[in-house]
């Protein structure tokens, strides 16, 4: 029966309403080896709740967090979230870039096949002794503007848990048309395009790339939406031209949208926008632009309803 898989457990996909399908709840990115100029979103369970409160409270009804093993996943963390604030929380899986795959999945020492069947191991048979199931695979993503090949492996293990299971894959391609790369990897090995999110779009905001993606029949996801920086430099303005581009085209249902919270900056508590940015801003400007209800409720409800549907 088709089911949408939170960390509860299965729902019907017609319960799930306006989602933030590329989030974090919390998350260390600063530990890598000589570099110390990254981030990370504090574990702080009230003020995360109180910030999830507020979403939930503006309309909110799901959020994706694609926290990966090596940067702080946390199945138990999530599942207490879920119960705490009334939302449909959905759990990623896989391994996000090379700098933070973790070395206890020996990604350098697997094969493509036992990497996969890890993968749908967990998808299985939930996390450990958690026992909570992962309801998408991502965020799976590259360092460089290329696929090295240790991604390339992890890119194939995924495709190949994917076809087994039917969940559906969203990806990291920052700066690059990576994502384009990515894409052609998870069709060689047979994954169904319909199936992948490429994620972080408008940090490459080149219209021909979009089209290139959705040509080949996958998603887009504008994920980087209210961030400190983009708006600092007037690119959400770029964004939500690209996007009304997009929909004059009719590719609304080819069309994500979320706002990637993985510092603490970005808190409501800290000065940030907290979750509720799409809501408080970005929308109200996408409409103002011409993007109709309609349109709307197509990228932030129907999208994620359905790549998250698992048949």
């Amino acid at each position: 029966m088709a089911h949408i898989q939170t960390v509860l457990g299965p729902i019907e996909p017609s319960a799930l309403g306006f989602t933030l399908p590329h989030e974090h709840t919390q998350i260390a990115l600063w530990h890598i080896q000589d570099r110390w100029d990254y981030w990370q979103l504090t574990r702080d369970e009230p003020v995360i709740l109180d910030e999830l409160a507020g979403y939930r409270a503006a309309g909110g009804s799901g959020l994706v967090d694609l926290t990966m093993p090596g940067v702080g996943r946390d199945p138990a963390w999530l599942r207490g979230l879920a119960e705490a604030s009334g939302l449909h929380v959905v759990m990623g899986c896989g391994w996000y870039r090379t700098a933070y795959y973790p070395a206890e999945a020996g990604i350098d020492r697997r094969s493509t096949g036992e990497l996969a069947d890890m993968l749908v191991a967990e998808i299985t048979d939930g996390v450990g002794e958690s026992g909570v199931r992962p309801g998408i695979l991502g965020e799976i993503g590259t360092d460089k503007p290329w696929v090295s090949p240790a991604e390339e492996r992890v890119h194939r293990a995924v495709a190949r848990a994917a076809n087994r299971t039917g969940l559906a894959i969203t990806t990291h391609a920052v700066l690059s048309d990576v994502g384009l790369a990515q894409l052609r990897i998870f069709e060689e090995e047979g994954t169904d395009p319909r199936r992948v999110v490429i994620g972080h779009a408008d940090s490459y905001p080149v219209l021909d790339h979009y089209l290139a993606i959705i040509e080949r029949g996958a998603n887009l996801e504008f994920d980087f939406i209210g961030m400190p920086w983009p708006r600092e430099h007037h690119a959400e303005t770029r964004t939500i031209e690209l996007v009304c581009e997009l929909l004059e085209r009719g590719h609304a249902d080819r069309i994500l949208l979320s706002q990637d919270v993985c510092n603490d900056d970005q808190l409501k508590a800290n000065g940030g926008s907290g979750y509720t940015y799409l809501f408080d801003s970005f929308l109200p400007r996408l409409r103002e632009a011409g993007a109709s209800d309609a349109e709307v409720e197509t990228i932030t409800v129907a999208n994620p309803r359905r790549l998250l549907t698992i048949e």
